[in-house]
């Protein structure tokens, strides 16, 4: 069977991987996803990765690999075990449509970052998303296919000039009712760092919380609806 039996070449925009050996080159049809997380080592089975278990001397035109080469260069013509090979060794190649969804996502995720974690110093409030996607518009802020925290302090050079923003954690000093305590410690524990619980007898909670000062309205806002406003909230002092 023919390669190009598998697919329509007229939709062949693939996500590969690719490596060329012993002067002959060899790709996979890649899951993009599945095949960065097996190259980081999220996942350890190949066959996740495959779209296809065939390995081709050129996807786009459809042509297998011929069992001639592969058992020169791989000493085997099973796909999977020359899979394992092409992804640890050669390289992935993404299309443009991937690669401008995934800035895409990591611009999202950027802004997230910022919108979670700083705040305005003039306000002491994290600026709304849309603010920052404008900020990120009027920079002319280029995102890659990195980590977003590996991409944030570049990032943040380029918006200063636009917006102020500020890095800072801050502690809060809850007293919540008996009645909302354990709801309430679950929702707290997804906001951050709990540095003192106290459970009085009575079962009311009095909590210290470290989080990003971004978060601050946030988790007020879920509190007070969780407790229906009987919530007493504080900055708190405590080293």
């Amino acid at each position: 069977m023919k390669g190009s039996e598998l697919f329509d070449k007229e939709k062949a925009h693939f996500n590969l991987a690719r490596l060329t050996k012993g002067g002959e080159q060899f790709e996979i049809i890649v899951e993009p996803d599945k095949a960065i997380s097996y190259k980081n080592g999220s996942i350890s089975d190949v066959k996740e990765t495959m779209k296809y278990e065939k390995v081709f001397s050129d996807a786009k035109k459809g042509l297998l690999a011929s069992e001639e080469s592969m058992k020169k260069v791989f000493e085997t013509v099973d796909s999977v075990k020359i899979a394992e090979v092409v992804l640890s060794k050669g390289k992935i190649q993404l299309t443009s449509q991937y690669r401008d969804s995934l800035r895409d996502a990591k611009k999202k995720q950027l802004i997230e970052l910022i919108h979670r974690n700083a705040v305005d110093p003039k306000t002491n409030l994290p600026h709304p998303v849309t603010r920052l996607e404008n900020a990120f518009n009027e920079a002319k802020v280029h995102v890659d296919e990195r980590k977003a925290e590996d991409q944030l302090e570049g990032v943040l050079k380029l918006l200063r000039p636009i917006l102020p923003i500020r890095f800072e954690t801050r502690k809060l000093q809850l007293l919540i009712p008996s009645k909302y305590a354990s709801k309430a410690y679950s929702t707290l524990k997804g906001f951050g760092r709990i540095i003192k619980d106290t459970w009085h007898s009575d079962g009311t909670l009095l909590s210290v919380i470290e989080i990003p000062a971004g978060l601050q309205q946030e988790l007020t806002e879920q509190l007070n609806k969780l407790t229906h406003g009987d919530v007493d909230i504080k900055i708190s002092e405590e080293n």
